[in-house]
């Protein structure tokens, strides 16, 4: 069966959590700019946590379903998310029936959310992965951003009781549902590159705000506030790179790597924001203004391996529900 997207948005794909053994080839892991979001919205649904959803940016997505299916969301702050007239909060599941749609407005807050389907998104894989890479221009639906009129075939699913009002009680913590923060503050390790800024600079990167450029994409965030120039000024060889590097090219503005980012890079990587915070980078727009403080390596271990224990309980918990 099939989803009929009525209308696109203004940016919507077909996502997964990623192409992972392929960077040594030059291609990009891709996938939910919040991969995490994307896993609590497939568990929510009764996916496996892997399964191709839509990531939607600022909104607009209006679907009409061909059949039962159950969908969940999760990401920014307050989108206006609705089946018919009942209104679908972030983290809870809703059931909706054949011929219903299903309509996403512009959020208040934050800039992306997740959108997972019993069944899920059941495009062709390329690279063992589901996910669109729009710059490369494969994978997902034609390798493209949706459009109004698409048709998106969905996974088989065998079907499942749901609440009576077709809004579920339960949900996830309000953090996994809902990462955008009114005053966002990104964590981070130092990079390989950290000794190559003087100390007033690395000062600026812990004690000053940043602007969020509208020059930025999936592939990226440009930060305008502060420059940032390192010290030692000598050519550097391309290394690699990953989602959540912090580059800083000669005119001292700071890049912070998503998950289309490049696999090399040759500006100084001064720092990486670490795996728990990415959710809340990409929820960042133009405009918006972020701060940054490091955490050591150790904590961001730590931090990781306790979100991944609390998950580990969710997924129990979801279970026993479905029991």
């Amino acid at each position: 069966m099939s989803v009929i997207v009525e209308r696109a948005g203004f940016l919507t794909s077909v996502q997964d959590l990623g192409r992972t053994g392929f960077r040594e080839f030059g291609v990009s892991s891709g996938g939910a700019l919040d991969p995490f979001g994307l896993r609590v919205a497939n568990l929510l649904v009764g996916n496996d946590e892997g399964a191709a959803g839509l990531e939607i940016t600022l909104g607009g997505l209006q679907l009409r379903f061909e059949d039962e299916r159950v969908v969940a969301w999760c990401g920014g702050g307050d989108f206006d998310v609705r089946i018919g007239s009942r209104v679908l909060p972030a983290g809870h599941a809703g059931s909706v029936s054949a011929g219903e749609k299903l309509k996403i407005g512009a959020p208040k807050a934050g800039c992306r959310s997740w959108l997972s389907i019993s069944g899920g998104i059941y495009v062709e894989p390329v690279l063992g992965s589901r996910s669109t890479d729009l710059r490369a221009g494969f994978g997902g639906f034609e390798g493209r951003s949706l459009r109004d009129g698409d048709v998106l075939p969905l996974g088989m699913w065998p079907g499942s009781p749901t609440p009576a009002t077709g809004i579920s009680s339960w949900t996830a913590p309000h953090d996994w549902v809902s990462p955008a923060k009114p005053k966002p503050i990104l964590r981070f390790i130092r990079g390989v590159d950290w000794n190559r800024f003087d100390a007033s600079t690395l000062q600026r990167l812990t004690s000053e705000a940043f602007a969020l450029s509208p020059d930025s994409d999936r592939m990226g965030v440009r930060l305008e506030g502060p420059e940032l120039k390192r010290a030692d000024a000598s050519d550097m060889i391309s290394e690699a790179v990953a989602p959540g590097t912090i580059q800083v090219p000669p005119s001292g503005k700071p890049i912070l790597l998503l998950g289309d980012c490049q696999t090399i890079g040759g500006y100084p990587k001064m720092a990486h924001v670490i795996t728990v915070d990415l959710g809340v980078a990409a929820q960042l727009r133009a405009g918006d203004h972020v701060r940054f403080s490091e955490v050591s390596l150790a904590d961001a271990h730590r931090l990781l391996l306790e979100r991944e224990r609390e998950f580990e309980r969710f997924r129990v918990g979801i279970n026993l529900q479905r029991s």
